[in-house]
């Protein structure tokens, strides 16, 4: 007599729906999170909330001004000063105020040798914040 192996029926037959639950689950936790956590609007009563104390504010740092004309002539915020006297100028102003911003202005004309002179005035005197002027380009 032959005998015939028995075997179980187990369903081995594919799964033709997918469980989702557990991740409806999650998008409704998430969802829920993210409503609470949103910062509601609280514009909406006119109040008269309390005003912070007024903080005195530092003075704006004032620029010196050198200007150079297309003669060569300097000029310290409009007073006309040599070499030297701008020097001991800046040198005393750089003293009282470690920030001082200096700007130099050379007329279009002036020639380059009397706008590096100057820089190397404002490099003996120490002066770190220099600026050369400029005017816009027109449209």
């Amino acid at each position: 007599m032959a005998t015939m192996k028995r075997f179980s029926r187990v369903a081995h037959e594919s799964m033709s729906e997918l469980n989702i639950t557990s991740l409806l689950d999650l998008c409704f936790v998430l969802l829920v999170i993210f409503i609470i956590t949103t910062a509601p609007v609280t514009n909406d009563l006119d109040m008269a909330l309390p005003k912070a104390a007024k903080r005195e504010k530092e003075p704006k740092p004032k620029v010196q001004c050198v200007t150079i004309d297309k003669a060569g002539q300097v000029f310290l915020n409009r007073m006309p000063v040599d070499s030297q006297k701008l020097l001991d100028t800046l040198i005393a102003m750089r003293q009282t105020d470690a920030d001082l911003n200096v700007t130099v202005r050379g007329d279009k004309k002036t020639k380059h040798k009397y706008v590096m002179g100057i820089l190397e005035v404002l490099q003996q005197a120490n002066i770190g914040k220099v600026d050369l002027a400029t005017d816009p380009k027109p449209n």
